[in-house]
C-alpha cells in the first residue's frame, strides 16, 4: 500500500503540473490564439499520460482519479479504506502539482480561478468525457492491457477537442484546477456541476461495458 500511495502522489503530481503548467506555456507562446494554446496544452498533457501510466501502472494501476479509483473498487481492487487513503493522496498531491506550476513560471502560488465553466453542456461534456476515460480503460485492460498506455494518452487528446468542457474527466484536477487563475482553471463555483457529472459517466462506463468484460 505504501507504495502504491507513493507511486499516485508522484503520478498525480506530474500530471496535474504537466496540465496547469503547459497550459501556462501554451497561453505565454500561442499569440492569443487560443486554438494553438489548447493544442499545446492537449499534447502535453497526452504525452505525460502516456509516460506515467506506462511508468507506475504496474505498481498503482495509475489512476491519479477518484471516479476512476471508485470504479476499480467497485471491480473488487484493494478495499474501501485504501480507496479513502488513495483518494487523499491524489487531491493532496494535486494540488502541490498546481502550486508548483505555479512557482515555476513566477505566479503567485496562491489563487483562485475566475473562468467559469458551467451549463448542462458543459456538464454533459464532462459525462461524456468521464464515460469514454473510463470505458477506454476497462475495455483496453481487458482485452490489450500493453496498449493502456496509448489508449488513454489518445482517447484524451481525442476528449480535449470534441468535448465541450475539454474532458477534465477527473474530480481531483477539478478541485486542483480551482485554485489555479490561468488557462486551466476552473471558477470553484462551476466545480460541483463537473464533479457530479464526472462521478455519473464513471459510474455509468462501469455498469454499462460489464458485459463486454465477460469471458
Amino acid at each position: 500500500m505504501k507504495q502504491r500511495l507513493w507511486a499516485e502522489a508522484l503520478g498525480t503530481f506530474f500530471l496535474f503540473a504537466t496540465v496547469v503548467g503547459s497550459g501556462i506555456m501554451a497561453e505565454q507562446l500561442a499569440g492569443g490564439s487560443t486554438a494553438v494554446a489548447l493544442i499545446g496544452n492537449t499534447l502535453a498533457t497526452a504525452a505525460m499520460l502516456f509516460v506515467l501510466i506506462a511508468m507506475l501502472g504496474p505498481v498503482s494501476g495509475a489512476h491519479f482519479n477518484p471516479a476512476l479509483s471508485l470504479v476499480m473498487r467497485l471491480r473488487g481492487d484493494c478495499c474501501w479504506q485504501g480507496l479513502a487513503a488513495t483518494i487523499a493522496v491524489q487531491l493532496g498531491a494535486g494540488v502541490l502539482g498546481v502550486w508548483c506550476a505555479h512557482a515555476m513560471f513566477g505566479l503567485p502560488v496562491l489563487q483562485v480561478s475566475q473562468h467559469l465553466r458551467a451549463g448542462p453542456g458543459q456538464w454533459l461534456g464532462e459525462f461524456v468525457a468521464t464515460f469514454g476515460l473510463v470505458a477506454t480503460i476497462l475495455l483496453t485492460l481487458r482485452h490489450r492491457p500493453a496498449a493502456v498506455p496509448a489508449s488513454v494518452a489518445l482517447y484524451i487528446a481525442a476528449a480535449y477537442w470534441f468535448t465541450s468542457s475539454t474532458s477534465f474527466a477527473n474530480p481531483a484536477i477539478t478541485l486542483a484546477r480551482s485554485i489555479s487563475d490561468t488557462f486551466a482553471g476552473i471558477a470553484p463555483g462551476s466545480v460541483p456541476g463537473f464533479i457530479a457529472a464526472q462521478f455519473a459517466g464513471a459510474l455509468a462506463a462501469h455498469f454499462a461495458v460489464r458485459g463486454l468484460l465477460e469471458d
